[in-house]
């Protein structure tokens, strides 16, 4: 049998989906829909809220605003071809096609990633260095901070996507997966990967672990300073404003460690499935929800963002 070569621009891949069952597609079709909306609508709402209230522009909220932003094209990078996919039958996508979904998934995942960090930071000066937060957090510091996570994440998935784009796909060009991510794309190709799976736990460890390690620093130093406070209610106070911020924490980074940080050996189609819809497409729908709900200033300023919608 003759071997076919998928590594030109005229082929393809075809992505096997969350269930190949025909019967699940119009149904997974309906509740995806409905999550990518409410996502869509949650992120949309908070940006809005945040630049319509003067109260909200502050370092905290300018942060969350463009992780809002980054969780829509975070999400909307996957979750319209995945519902594109549950309605047809070839499922397939471009050799080109593949390649720009694994560059911006990873840009906006990796920007996300760093978001994160530079919000733990801004809790840090917060709560450690109240005196200071003005002159530390000033918009031009936090303009920068948003800049070069951008640019690192961007620069990131530049370096993947090159060193994938010069692999051979032999055989199957099946993706056992719902989006063209780096380690079901790898298992197909019959090239020497060692290189990428190099790049992969040295240099993705670097950009994925290094905002991590600054959360988990700044939160230590957090828990420090905290326990410091004579009273109980100045404890739970200063807890009050980061528990959001830790839920969402948890919720990316959990699933993120769990699919990445694993040898290819490894790799488990069912679990990663499981484990990648978490922080794609559950995640930033929940995002909107966590940093609101407990919050009485984002509630007042949804509640005036509604009035003025209304009126």
């Amino acid at each position: 049998m003759e071997i076919m070569n998928y590594s030109s621009s005229t082929s393809g891949f075809i992505l096997l989906g969350i269930s190949s069952n025909p019967h699940l597609q119009k149904p997974l079709f309906a509740i995806f829909l409905n999550m990518y909306l409410v996502t869509l609508v949650g992120n949309v709402l908070i940006i809005l809220a945040i630049h319509s209230d003067s109260r909200l522009h502050t370092p905290m909220y300018f942060f969350l605003s463009n992780l809002s932003f980054m969780d829509i094209c975070f999400t909307t990078v996957v979750v319209p071809k995945m519902l594109v996919n549950f309605l047809s039958e070839t499922k397939s996508i471009s050799y080109v096609g593949c390649l720009i979904q694994m560059y911006f998934f990873m840009a906006f995942g990796n920007t996300d990633s760093y978001l994160l960090a530079s919000m733990a930071i801004d809790r840090l000066v917060a709560i450690c260095s109240p005196l200071h937060y003005d002159v530390v957090m000033n918009p031009q510091r936090c303009l920068l901070m948003l800049l070069v996570s951008c640019t690192i994440s961007h620069l990131h998935s530049m370096l993947h996507v090159l060193l994938i784009s010069r692999l051979s796909f032999c055989a199957s060009h099946v993706i056992k997966h719902f989006f063209c991510d780096t380690q079901p794309v790898l298992k197909l190709s019959c090239s020497d990967t060692s290189s990428n799976q190099i790049l992969l736990m040295t240099e993705t460890l670097a950009v994925i672990v290094s905002p991590f390690l600054c959360i988990l620093f700044s939160y230590l130093r957090i828990i420090i300073t905290v326990l410091r406070i004579p009273s109980a209610v100045g404890k739970w106070k200063a807890f009050s404003t980061c528990g959001s911020h830790l839920t969402v924490v948890v919720l990316f980074y959990g699933s993120v460690i769990y699919v990445y940080f694993r040898p290819l050996s490894v790799y488990s189609v069912v679990k990663d499935r499981v484990a990648t819809l978490m922080y794609t497409v559950v995640t930033p729908m929940l995002n909107p929800f966590i940093y609101s709900l407990r919050n009485k200033t984002m509630k007042t300023s949804l509640r005036k963002l509604r009035l003025k919608i209304h009126s």
